[in-house]
């Protein structure tokens, strides 16, 4: 996780005011097959104002610079997103997990029609093998979803 901080702190400070920092956080009552997955991580329930759902203090003054989104889902991308970025959106994505809400968040994102930027450097999956695992995933969707080094994306 460490490796992506600086990454992450670079395209926050070339998004500006457009960045949307995410979080996962728990339902008040979880349903279907959320309720399998709670009994299995009960720690997962803490309540949303828990400091343990709060973002990273590494990213901490990113996050406060700019907007967060809290949801009950791996993925982000929805009606709240969506309204955020608007109807032409682009969107760039960093974070982790790439095998969990990054890869879940872009393969929403690309089937509405949101034109994704995923950035390897800026992400981090649970073990690195899942996270190139996840990156090959996306990469399957060009030109949906493309994955894009951090350079490229910084001078482009």
């Amino acid at each position: 996780f460490a490796e992506v901080v600086a990454p992450i702190r670079a395209l926050a400070a070339a998004h500006g005011d457009r960045v949307v920092c995410t979080r996962f956080v728990a339902p008040a009552e979880p349903s279907g097959a959320w309720v399998d997955y709670y009994r299995r991580f009960p720690w997962a329930l803490l309540p949303p104002r828990d400091p343990a759902w709060d973002v990273v203090d590494e990213l901490a003054d990113v996050a406060a610079a700019g907007r967060i989104l809290s949801a009950t889902t791996f993925g982000k991308w929805g009606p709240e997103l969506a309204a955020i970025v608007g109807p032409d959106a682009r969107l760039t994505l960093a974070g982790v997990s790439t095998d969990c809400c990054v890869l879940s968040t872009a393969l929403a994102a690309a089937d509405a029609g949101v034109a994704v930027r995923v950035v390897p450097e800026a992400c981090a999956g649970a073990d690195d093998a899942g996270h190139e695992r996840a990156l090959a995933t996306m990469a399957l969707y060009a030109p949906l979803i493309r994955v894009v080094p951090l350079a490229e994306l910084l001078a482009g």
